[in-house]
């Protein structure tokens, strides 16, 4: 069966795999997730406020963004947001956005509905009486939810939000289809080029997987530790 596997390809080609391709995953992902998680904890806290609207507005996007496939989030945004920026500053032509800018806002806005999600339930499993508690401390609305629940919640959502990124990190894969050089696209040149696509997506394969199953039994061990005992 590996006869013909050329391994040596694989040799001369991992420090560029992982000096281009890797780096730029990694650094897609860690931003992604920074983004994502301040903006889900505020798409959170308007789907939890007791006014309307803006729970309305938070959930009418979040149930938009978990309804529409990661690839056409990423189509849109990659040749819509030049002409977003054009129509927000007013200028005739659109605006040049890189692929890594436009590829961060689309994951950001995308894992935000996400991360909205856990977070809300996060907040949700604090005990109601800590929150009266804080207001009856004289406490407004906002300093009750940075000072009291947020921070629990936090603790509490902190492996189901690793989790989460370990599937963003698996989904940054998919920026491969605007022909950036993330760790797939890096590994799609060079079996291009060598005509060894068996080689290189195997070696993509087990990277993930060894990436990915290493990073959840982390999670599983975190989930332990942090998990606070009520």
């Amino acid at each position: 069966m590996f006869a013909n596997f050329d391994f040596d390809v694989i040799h001369r080609s991992w420090y560029y795999l992982f000096s281009v391709g890797m780096s730029f995953t990694l650094k897609l992902t860690f931003f992604a997730m920074v983004g994502g998680i301040m903006v889900g904890t505020i798409l959170a806290m308007m789907r939890l406020s007791s006014h309307k609207s803006l729970s309305l507005l938070a959930t009418s996007y979040v149930n938009l963004m978990r309804s529409i496939p990661l690839v056409l989030v990423i189509f849109w945004f990659y040749f819509l947001v030049p002409y977003i920026g054009a129509w927000i500053i007013g200028s005739s032509e659109p605006v040049k956005v890189g692929a890594f800018a436009s590829s961060l806002i689309t994951f950001i806005m995308f894992e935000a509905a996400y991360y909205c999600e856990i977070m809300r339930s996060g907040i949700q499993s604090i005990p109601r009486g800590q929150v009266n508690a804080g207001y009856a401390l004289g406490m407004n609305y906002w300093q009750t939810m940075g000072n009291i629940v947020l921070p629990q919640a936090f603790r509490n959502m902190v492996p189901v939000l690793l989790t989460q990124t370990i599937v963003l990190f698996q989904d940054v894969s998919l920026v491969y289809v605007l022909s950036i050089t993330d760790f797939v696209g890096a590994a799609s040149k060079i079996a291009q080029r060598d005509g060894r696509l068996v080689e290189m997506y195997l070696f993509v394969a087990v990277v993930y997987f060894v990436l990915c199953y290493a990073l959840s039994y982390f999670v599983k061990k975190l989930q332990t530790r942090v998990a606070i005992i009520r």
